[in-house]
């Protein structure tokens, strides 16, 4: 892992694959809201998915103005916009871990963040009508090892005695013969299905979500410069930024690094701190003998060592019944060792897109039947992730470098963590109640010096 982590991060690559998401451009795909680089702006975000998105609005709309956001691509069309659309956070999975790590109350903090999340992503894009295919719905996690499903069992009680009440723990607990029932799994195909946990999630198109937080900023009085990669930050020593792009510099009193999966190509102490994962994802066609009127939820698989994901795609959506599945890291050679440090979602790893591409007859085995007369899969894609030495987001100024502001590694659970980092940063760059802060956002996401001296051993589970 070490090699990986060492391997120099790059700027996003030219003509990638083309995102299930983004068959259709939306039209400020390539918008460039001034034909020229403003020679100097207050506020520069680096990074125009939901992380830059978010904070760029909170910004605006608390008042801020002279904001230019720079993508290197076209607008949204990083992690955010090749992402399933998965709204999930599966808390209970990582609380057993975050509790005897860090103490419950931190467990429970993260907990009740990712609900929050999941609930103000859907709850902001009905409120401003951003048409999205938002999707509050329950999830399943369906599981085949046998040893997981008694961690899982465990947890879930954990979690409960620890926050009775608390929405962030409503979880119900299935047997194998009520996932076969209910969830159409485990008859034919993989039978050994040990049980399934359900819970609130939610699914929705990332790319227009965050597209249309993108307009209301443009509204607000955003500057946004698509295909304008910034490829060098220097430190002015009367203050502020100069931000070095493909189109020649801009300087700024801040700057704000929304990128990612990418950071490390442009504030290099970020070189194997976030390392880069690529994730693969397909959309198919379900197959003939699958439930006519849907599936009743969206889904994860967990198996020994990992997991795929998967949503069904809404009543009168685009492609409405299509399944998009991702993940199958784990099926790779070493268990997907060559994905990580890598930036290349130009190009696909084919072990874990034939494993994709199996997966869904496996799952619901007689329920699947014939693959659907025009193939089952309409189209696959990857995109680059994000991830951190101890599983966690980096939210806050960089140590030692005033006005350089950084919301980045999500660790592939982004559609869960974002929106509400990016609320916290921004209170952060207002110098608002460190108190009122700390009473729901988590210490251990915040950027410290500590931290970034941490070493990366790989994905957590």
């Amino acid at each position: 892992m070490d090699k990986r982590a060492a391997i120099p991060v790059t700027l996003p690559r030219d003509n990638p694959t083309q995102s299930y998401w983004q068959l259709e451009p939306d039209e400020i795909a390539d918008l460039r809201s001034t034909s020229s680089l403003p020679d100097k702006a207050d506020t520069v975000i680096i990074g125009s998915g939901i992380t830059g998105a978010a904070i760029a609005f909170n910004l605006l709309s608390n008042g801020a103005r002279d904001i230019v956001m720079l993508e290197a691509r076209q607008a949204c069309s990083g992690a955010t916009g090749r992402n399933g659309g998965h709204t999930k956070a599966a808390s209970y999975r990582s609380f057993l871990d975050h509790e005897k790590e860090y103490g419950t109350e931190t467990a429970v903090k993260i907990a009740r963040l990712e609900l929050a999340n999941i609930r103000a992503v859907h709850a902001f894009a009905r409120e401003h009508g951003i048409e999205c295919d938002s999707n509050p719905c329950n999830t399943v996690d369906v599981v085949y090892d046998a040893a997981q499903w008694e961690i899982d069992q465990r947890a879930v009680k954990t979690m409960q005695d620890a926050m009775p009440g608390d929405d962030a723990s409503v979880y119900t607990l299935h047997s194998a013969e009520d996932v076969r029932n209910k969830f159409f799994c485990g008859r034919g195909g993989d039978e050994t299905v040990c049980g399934g946990v359900s819970y609130e999630a939610g699914s929705l198109s990332a790319y227009q979500f965050a597209i249309g937080v993108v307009k209301l900023c443009l509204e607000k009085g955003l500057n946004l410069q698509t295909n304008t990669p910034a490829v060098n930050l220097e430190k002015l020593e009367s203050g502020g930024w100069k931000v070095e792009t493909s189109r020649g510099s801009i300087q700024a009193r801040r700057v704000v690094l929304a990128t990612n999966g990418y950071t490390a190509s442009i504030w290099k102490k970020f070189q194997g701190v976030i390392v880069p994962l690529r994730g693969h994802v397909t959309a198919q066609r379900p197959g003939l003998n699958m439930p006519k009127d849907g599936l009743p939820a969206t889904y994860s698989f967990i198996y020994e060592a990992g997991y795929d994901y998967m949503i069904p795609r809404p009543k009168g959506t685009k492609f409405e019944g299509d399944i998009v599945i991702g993940g199958a890291l784990v099926r790779a050679p070493e268990e997907g060792l060559e994905e990580y440090g890598t930036t290349d979602d130009t190009a696909f790893n084919d072990v874990i897109l034939q494993a994709l591409t199996d997966s869904l007859p496996q799952y619901f085995g007689d329920n699947w039947g014939k693959d659907h007369p025009d193939g089952r899969v309409r189209k696959a894609w990857t995109g680059i992730m994000g991830f951190s030495p101890d599983g966690f987001p980096f939210v806050g100024e960089m140590p030692g470098e005033k006005d350089l502001w950084v919301s980045s590694s999500f660790q592939g659970h982004g559609m869960v963590l974002c929106w509400m980092c990016a609320r916290a940063l921004t209170a952060m760059m207002k110098g608002g109640d460190d108190k009122e802060l700390s009473s729901w956002f988590p210490g251990q996401f915040r950027l410290t010096e500590e931290r970034l001296r941490l070493t990366f051993h790989g994905r957590l589970s």
